[in-house]
């Protein structure tokens, strides 16, 4: 299901996967290595790049410019190294019954900046994480961790709120997972259609929360995300 609204400079999508979808935790690490030869050439290429589109690159300003550049790229995108701190959880507090699968666990705002796989330029917002306990519960600042380990990445926010929350679901196999996103997209704002105020908000459900209603409502209020405007 999704849901479309640009009179505000607002897109809203809302992902309920099929009854028949199996969810699978996505690839959380992927080790990079760069020799001291791909460095040198990546920042020739960046200048290359640089001096072509009109900046000088021979200033005491800009000299370091192709460097920076390359250097601050990889740092943004580190996510792909993962958290090895993501990976502890602890006992929960159920003690069986209904009331464990009614009891949410929500965090929230947690501020991020992305980079958008189709031009490169920066997105950011705000995530807010829910989940409804099983066995295991989960450090509140691995939420952050978790949401950032997504987002220093090259993506896509659809993606991003998917692979959030799969990969929360796989850590702690809870009885439900929600995670909505609000974003900025400078890729509309600096080229193209050059909106002044662009907002994209997603939206996606697990296990309970695709199932009642009543939940999302609640997450939306303990949250205080505008998703469920």
């Amino acid at each position: 299901m999704a849901k479309a609204d640009r009179g505000h400079g607002a897109v809203e999508h809302t992902h309920l996967p099929p009854d028949d979808e199996e969810v699978r935790a996505p690839e959380l690490v992927q080790h990079r290595e760069l020799s001291s030869e791909q460095w040198e050439r990546f920042e020739g290429y960046a200048k290359e790049i640089f001096t072509a589109f009109g900046l000088n690159v021979d200033t005491p300003g800009t000299r370091d410019t192709p460097r920076r550049f390359v250097r601050a790229l990889y740092d943004a995108t580190d996510g792909y190294e993962g958290d090895p701190k993501l990976l502890t959880a602890f006992p929960t507090e159920c003690k069986g019954g209904k009331g464990c699968e009614i009891n949410q666990i929500v965090e929230g705002p947690i501020p991020f900046f992305a980079l958008c796989e189709h031009h490169a330029l920066p997105f950011f917002g705000s995530a807010y994480v829910g989940y409804i306990a099983h066995e295991q519960i989960i450090g509140i600042s691995k939420l952050t961790r978790l949401v950032r380990v997504w987002a220093r990445r090259f993506t896509v926010q659809e993606r991003m709120g998917d692979q959030i929350a799969d990969t929360l679901q796989s850590l702690v196999q809870a009885h439900g997972v929600a995670v909505t996103i609000e974003a900025h997209h400078l890729c509309t704002q600096m080229r193209g259609v050059r909106e002044l105020h662009p907002r994209t908000r997603t939206a996606v459900w697990r296990g309970e929360y695709a199932n009642n209603g009543d939940l999302r409502s609640e997450f939306f209020h303990l949250s205080g995300s505008k998703n469920g405007a």
